[in-house]
């Protein structure tokens, strides 16, 4: 059933609006002016001691008294320069950054990495949309990606970014980044839609198609006095190439065997081992529908006092198909449907290989989740503002099944994996006091809690048929509270320093493993009785202290150093101590790992930052030194790769950020404005006591997916009022996906490649109410890999209609 909206919050945060209405009332009417006094039009910045640097008339909501790298970028760059599908895409040229999405309307891997973390590291970044929680905290991983679709493209209104973690105010999953996406409230009636296409012709592996993506949405909205109001709805289609492919090993050939079937349509290649192997289907091709639906509601309770409440509907299906590309003599494809005997095998080049279920898998998902969010937060830029946010995000439904026959007499027999009851819930005071003088204090308190249930059923029919046997189950809950100081001090005319402290209480609880007896000898937790295996994991807790210091130092008008430090204590996810399964042997646990240790490291920056005008320069040194940081290592005792904590890991380089607009750029082409950035990034396993072949294997390796070069530039040209054209470019060098580096071949099924890729994109304003875009993305079509295939050439074109 639907979980109803939980009335408590509502009530708590409406009485305390109608307390704090008087002291709201009574700010100076000065300081309201201040407050909404518009910004200059256009990109205009303001630099005084490294405060946050803010465009046009959207503020962010990170914290603006902040002397650290912090980058940005608002919608109407947004529109020139970037053919957005998805809402991560507005983040595809900020510096050191990357979304690992792999088709439009990515649901499961489309993974933020920053400078020091690779895309296997999902829960070192956070991401939020108007101060509300989309990271999927519930593991680390590539199926733990932040929840994009709750946020479309064009309800964006900015995205901020603050690298590293030298903001008391958020956890240390923020050891990468925050992102904050600005969305946007109507100032009267306004009624927008838009349609848009996409086609990516694919030449893969020798097998060619075209994919498409269709996206149609509707936005409407008004203010009526205090009371402002939008409603989104939208719908996306997309067809995705195909993500997997069934391999074999040439070694694993045998000899043949009489009657076997002969099969053509194998491809020879080399893995990212450098072993050949044979291709010999695909899988994991998305048919993906997916529809949004979006209420937002923002009462002044008073000119200084907003209460705001957010709900979202995201609903998603999709099939991920599969292909053969064996044929018998006859022609006729090869799998687990074909209806003569491979039960023993294949021939192949004259040698024996057998055929498994999961070479040519398919599944089916049917998922609902729902968002919503209240906030109250005064704005008088008087002596005291304050907020207070609460935050639920369910997995209202979340079946996936998945094809999986182990015999002739259940060909369509399958699992069905159930993830209802799963979710996070936040809550969160904080307090501004702004005394006069030098000081700009903040404080707050918050807790974040994150629930997993993941059940396993198998089914006679994987596609329309109910729970027939139990397989497993995972649950568990982590709480964590946090208390945290902060204090921005202006040290004379041209010194800023910013001293902060969190504290962290951390509760792990109610974690539970279970898993359907396989008929071995009653010992350790399992049960012949009752016919499962059950582990019901002991409580635990842990506190953490991480200090916070930047300082900032304005040297001319023209020129800014700042200096950045900070712990960051990254807490193992619910899914990382929770999510496994047993040893059929010796009914112990083998993949997850209950007495994880939190990842604990300290990030340092220093930058110059330099800029006259509309022309931008920044250089900034990072390094980060991180103890026990949490990845998936060979267990020798069982045999199965198993999260654990690898000692050191050290992180250290340079980025260079520039921007320019005007000058000359002007003089080169009237109109046309400059970006990008370089960063360089030296990232090392240094310390281990687990391996993954042999003792002292990963020391020394690169960091799986943190490549040491990678850049990005984007050229745009505002050929006319109406008209604009960009061009950007992004590359990446080489990385590895092992902690061992025992992948060489990036340019293979599992590997991570280096990349080079182009994009172009057209915007021509037609009149005040019609707008047509297009574009092409990966205009080079280069070929590359992050274990899945990225797209290739996509062609892009949009229509929309502002009224």
């Amino acid at each position: 059933m639907n979980k109803p909206l939980r009335p408590q919050p509502l009530l708590l945060v409406l009485a305390l609006a109608c307390a704090l209405d008087a002291q709201a009332q009574s700010t100076p009417p000065s300081a309201v002016a201040a407050a909404e006094q518009p910004m200059p039009p256009g990109d205009s910045q303001t630099k005084q001691l490294g405060v946050v640097t803010v465009h046009g008339n959207s503020p962010t909501s990170l914290p603006t008294t902040l002397p650290t790298t912090i980058e940005g970028v608002d919608a109407a760059t947004l529109a020139r320069t970037v053919n957005a599908t998805d809402a991560e895409d507005a983040l595809k040229y900020f510096p050191s950054l990357l979304v690992r999405k792999r088709y439009i309307g990515d649901y499961n891997h489309a993974v933020l990495s920053t400078r020091a973390s690779g895309t296997g590291n999902s829960a070192r970044s956070l991401v939020y949309a108007d101060g509300i929680q989309l990271s999927n905290l519930l593991g680390n991983g590539a199926t733990f990606a932040p929840r994009w679709g709750l946020v479309t493209p064009e309800e964006i209104a900015r995205v901020d970014v603050l690298y590293g973690p030298f903001s008391a105010a958020y956890p240390g999953n923020a050891v990468g980044a925050v992102v904050d996406y600005q969305t946007r409230m109507p100032q009267a009636f306004e009624a927008h839609g838009r349609v848009a296409t996409a086609l990516q012709p694919n030449d893969l592996y020798g097998q060619r198609d075209t994919y498409r993506a269709t996206q149609g949405s509707l936005s409407v909205g008004s203010r009526d006095g205090a009371l402002a109001w939008w409603v989104h709805g939208s719908r996306s289609q997309s067809h995705g190439q195909p993500l997997v492919f069934a391999t074999k090993l040439l070694s694993a050939g045998t000899a043949p065997v009489a009657g076997l079937p002969v099969v053509s349509g194998a491809l020879r290649d080399r893995n990212r081992s450098d072993q050949d192997w044979y291709l010999i289907g695909s899988a994991t091709e998305y048919d993906t529908t997916q529809d949004h639906l979006k209420a937002k509601l923002a009462w002044d309770v008073s000119p200084t006092l907003r209460l705001s409440y957010v709900l979202a509907d995201w609903k998603n299906h999709s099939d991920g198909n599969s292909r053969s590309w064996l044929r018998d003599a006859r022609g006729q494809a090869v799998d687990h449907r074909y209806g003569g005997d491979i039960s023993q095998g294949v021939l192949i080049d004259g040698k024996r290989y057998t055929l498994t279920a999961a070479d040519f898998g398919r599944s089916h998902d049917e998922l609902e989740h729902r968002m919503q969010a209240l906030t109250l937060k005064s704005h008088t830029m008087g002596f005291f503002d304050y907020s207070l946010a609460w935050s639920q995000y369910d997995y209202t439904s979340d079946l996936s099944r998945s094809y999986a026959p182990t015999s002739k007499a259940q060909p369509e027999a399958g699992r069905l994996t159930d993830q209802h009851g799963t979710g996070w819930k936040t809550w969160s005071a904080r307090g501004v006091w702004r005394p006069g003088g030098a000081h700009v204090l903040e404080a707050g308190l918050s807790r974040g809690e994150d629930t997993l249930s993941t059940r396993v059923d198998t089914t006679a029919d994987w596609r329309w048929g109910s729970a027939a046997r139990f397989a497993s189950l995972f649950a568990g809950r982590t709480r964590t509270d946090a208390l945290f100081a902060q204090d921005s001090w202006a040290l004379g005319r041209d010194w800023q320093a910013v001293l902060g402290l969190r504290g962290e209480h951390w509760q792990a609880m109610d974690g539970r493993t279970e898993n359907a007896y396989t008929g071995v000898a009653d010992q350790g937790a399992c049960s012949l009785a009752r016919q499962r295996c059950v582990l019901s994991h002991a409580e635990r807790s842990l506190q953490a202290l991480s200090p916070k210091a930047a300082l900032s130092h304005q040297l001319n008008e023209d020129w800014m150093l700042k200096a950045s430090t900070g712990r960051a204590v990254r807490f193992p996810t619910v899914s990382e101590l929770y999510q496994g399964g047993f040893d059929s042997k010796t009914g112990g646990v083998i993949n997850n790992n209950p007495d994880l240790r939190p990842e604990k490291g300290w990030t340092t920056e220093l930058s110059a930052e330099w800029g006259v005008g509309f022309h931008q320069l920044r250089m900034t040194y990072f390094r980060e030194d991180t103890r026990d940081a949490l990845y998936a290592l060979l267990n020798v005792t069982t045999n199965a790769s198993t999260v654990q904590n690898v000692d050191y890991v050290r992180t250290h380089g340079v980025e260079i950020a520039f921007s320019s607009e005007g000058g000359w750029t002007d003089r080169l082409l009237k109109g046309l404005g400059v970006n990008g950035s370089l960063t360089y990034a030296d990232s090392r396993v240094l310390a281990s006591t687990g391996y993954v072949s042999v003792p002292g294997d990963v020391i020394g390796k690169w960091q799986p997916r943190v490549p040491r070069w990678r850049a990005t530039v984007v050229a745009s040209w505002q050929a006319t009022p109406d008209l604009s054209l960009s061009y950007g470019a992004r590359y990446s060098g080489r990385q590895f996906s092992t902690l061992d580096n025992s992948d060489p071949n990036g340019f293979a099924y599992q590997g991570a490649s280096k990349y080079f890729t182009t994009d172009l994109r057209v915007q021509w304003r037609i009149n005040r109410q019609w707008r047509l875009a297009g574009g092409i993305d990966n205009l080079n079509n280069d070929q590359y890999w992050n274990f899945h295939p990225y797209p290739q050439r996509t062609f892009h074109a949009e229509l929309t209609f502002d009224l």
